[in-house]
């Protein structure tokens, strides 16, 4: 088991691991840890916690410090710049007539790098582009093509439901996600009805799936089933019935 603290490094972003050494982290405290991107500030999401082994992803590294004033105001200061640098890239595609849509900038913290998201039908060759832009800043740029999924992870919106999306708000990873959920679910199979505004399933159909299979589980098969590893004989299976069924109405 290790010791570790989560860092994220974007709003609904993937969490990182990190030792926190002699720091005393808590959560929503800025840090500055060191990436395969260089130094890069980030806020702990979660505090001291012990994780097991096929969790961690080697080399576990030390997070360098708490975020000083400093490091705030530089952090700061990138996303105005972020802001800046969209408007730029957005002529620049224009002038250069390329079919693509900008949809994110992320300066990395020591400013070193320039990362432009986007998205597009196809491949794109942007090489004249990059040049263009590092003719501009006088740093190294990078332009990514992302799916859809992630351009609605980092544009943002309501769903269907009346919330802000799963993704940008608080999903960190994309689970897979197959119509078959759906079916399991009884739900409609209507395309309209269970894709997101990103034009895939929805994330939400897995949140309550394993309900669905344990459930459709014990309402068919032999005297004895297997679910999620363990056995149940017919006179157990009542109790478990009523369980599901309890948490399947929630």
């Amino acid at each position: 088991m290790a010791k570790v603290v989560g860092i994220r490094f974007k709003k609904a972003g993937k969490i990182y691991y990190f030792l926190p050494g002699s720091l005393d982290i808590k959560p929503n405290d800025g840090v500055i840890v060191e990436t395969v991107r260089g130094m890069e500030y980030g806020k702990a999401v979660i505090s001291l916690k012990e994780i097991s082994e096929e969790e961690v992803v080697s080399p576990l590294k030390e997070v360098l410090r708490l975020a000083t004033p400093e490091d705030e105001e530089i952090y700061q200061n990138n996303e105005k710049k972020e802001k800046e640098a969209f408007q730029i890239c957005l002529k620049k595609i224009h002038a250069h007539q390329l079919p693509m849509k900008l949809i994110d900038v992320e300066y990395t913290f020591d400013g070193n790098k320039i990362i432009f998201s986007f998205t597009a039908e196809g491949r794109v060759d942007f090489r004249e582009l990059v040049k263009d832009l590092a003719s501009v800043f006088r740093t190294r740029i990078e332009l990514r093509q992302i799916g859809v999924r992630d351009e609605a992870k980092m544009l943002g919106g309501l769903g269907s439901c009346g919330r802000e999306l799963c993704c940008s708000s608080f999903l960190g990873d994309f689970e897979p996600v197959s119509i078959r959920m759906a079916k399991d679910q009884n739900l409609s199979l209507n395309p309209t009805k269970i894709s997101g505004i990103c034009g895939r399933l929805m994330c939400c159909l897995k949140y309550e799936n394993s309900c669905y299979e344990c459930h459709n589980t014990l309402n068919k098969g032999p005297k004895e089933n297997r679910v999620f590893s363990e056995v149940y004989d017919k006179e157990s299976q009542e109790e478990l019935r009523k369980l599901v069924a309890e948490e399947a109405e929630e």
